[in-house]
């Protein structure tokens, strides 16, 4: 079974303290989901993006995962667990560590400044942390006109 392609991204505006997150899953048609809340952390941001992305991925299926350098760091955590793990955000960690067990899935570093879908999803991570920070907490799906947009998928 071919492993499922992830690209996700998370944002973060440190002196209002809104994020936003957004994904793009590569499936036969592609979906994406943008969020984000009010009053957090960009790696929280991450891990709540990454739990949205598996909502729908079947159970088992295997996973190839991209995200920018700050995201990676926060899910590398995930793939391989550190001698003295995270104490932040443990409800997000309980959650994904629960979904993702027994699957199979990779990590890569993708670059948001490339014609890529890494940089499509850092885009609407920066807009849905600006759209959380007028309106709270949200999660909406990427239109898929705006989906067909997205190069490399």
């Amino acid at each position: 079974m071919a492993a499922t392609r992830i690209w996700i991204a998370a944002s973060h505006d440190a002196v209002h303290r809104n994020g936003g997150w957004a994904f793009v899953r590569a499936d036969a048609e592609p979906v994406g989901r943008a969020g984000g809340d009010r009053r957090t952390t960009r790696a929280r941001m991450a891990l709540a993006g990454f739990l949205s992305v598996l909502k729908d991925v079947p159970a088992g299926a295997p996973l190839a995962v991209v995200a920018a350098r700050p995201d990676a760091l926060v899910l590398h955590a995930l793939l391989k667990p550190p001698a003295d793990p995270p104490t932040d955000d443990l409800d997000l960690r309980a959650a994904l560590t629960k979904a993702l067990d027994g699957r199979a899935w990779t990590l890569a570093v993708g670059d948001p400044a490339a014609p890529t879908p890494t940089a499509f999803v850092s885009a609407w991570a920066d807009t849905a942390s600006e759209k959380a920070k007028m309106g709270g907490a949200f999660e909406h799906p990427i239109p898929k006109p705006n989906l067909a947009k997205a190069k490399g998928l």
